[in-house]
């Protein structure tokens, strides 16, 4: 089994249409065909289900689907690996990040770790949080940064970052006449949310607070990242949730963020990383979380105070 037929596979699989497969792999259909009964029979099993209308994946498939993923991962992090050596980097981190992280936070703690230990990589990962906990465990991760503690046995999850919980309304909107908004008022329009697969953690904080009224939410949109969900807000589709951190970074005209009424709804970005005593270097790194974390949060805590 080569890497070849590998790739083919998971474009295949991702796509569940050989045409479109072949299309992104820049090949004919009939070669990707055979690449694929060629696998098929090497490993003895049925990968697909094929019929005139459909193709799905078998249980086989979908376990060599993520077996394939996984092989490509590292391929990749050794050639990130050798390349960072023959720059002159005498160690690497990598860290995965999850559920949107804001990027002052992020920012500042990368030119801290340059400034004081330039010689080491730090290579960044935009990853769901089930890939991180499973890179984690893996070791194709050395650390990561999630909003949900839920990592299973192995892991430890540390809150370092605490952002306020705030909606996000049209720059017209009745809900403006409130210095800070009761839930039971928002949730009388349709919302604009994050994909619960993609932002699995905001996601899980987020339930905790809307399971708090007993009212049918209306849904108008599932979004995968914070701008489109900005986009559809200030078209007037529906009201969004995000932290006051990330808010403030985009700086739109045509949004508002209130806080929720009552007490501060605080989100929590947890620190994730595997059990026992980290390697020095990653210790280091660690290290450098809080001190960020509190000078991150001193422009916020002035916005705060103007929506408050």
């Amino acid at each position: 089994m080569e890497l070849r037929h590998l790739r083919c596979f998971i474009a295949v699989a991702e796509e569940l249409h050989f045409a479109r497969a072949a299309a992104r792999l820049h090949i004919e259909q009939s070669p990707l065909s055979r690449i694929i009964k060629e696998l098929e029979y090497r490993l003895g099993v049925q990968l697909f289900e094929r019929t005139t209308r459909s193709t799905r994946l078998t249980w086989a498939g979908k376990v060599l689907l993520e077996e394939a993923r996984r092989v490509f991962a590292v391929v990749d992090q050794a050639k990130a690996s050798v390349k960072s050596a023959a720059a002159g980097y005498q160690g690497r981190i990598r860290v995965a990040l999850s559920d949107g992280i804001p990027q002052t936070r992020l920012s500042a703690l990368l030119a801290q770790c340059r400034e004081e230990e330039p010689e080491v990589d730090i290579c960044l990962s935009e990853v769901t949080f089930t890939e991180q906990v499973r890179g984690l465990n893996n070791d194709m991760f050395d650390i990561g940064f999630a909003q949900s503690n839920q990592v299973g046995d192995g892991l430890l999850a540390e809150p370092v970052w605490f952002d306020p919980l705030v909606v996000v309304v049209p720059a017209r909107h009745p809900l403006l006449s409130y210095r800070q908004v009761p839930l039971e008022e928002i949730v009388r329009y349709p919302l604009v949310l994050c994909d619960p697969q993609v932002c699995e953690g905001f996601w899980q904080q987020l339930q905790q607070v809307l399971g708090a009224v007993d009212t049918r939410l209306t849904i108008a949109e599932r979004v995968n990242t914070l701008d489109l969900m900005i986009a559809l807000v200030s078209a007037g589709y529906g009201l969004g949730f995000t932290s006051l951190a990330r808010i403030n970074e985009l700086n739109n005209p045509e949004v508002v963020a209130r806080q929720l009424e009552g007490c501060a709804t605080m989100l929590t970005t947890y620190l994730v990383r595997r059990e026992g005593e980290p390697a020095e270097q990653l210790a280091r790194f660690i290290g450098r979380v809080s001190p960020v974390v509190s000078q991150a949060l001193m422009p916020y805590h002035a916005s705060q105070k103007e929506i408050a």
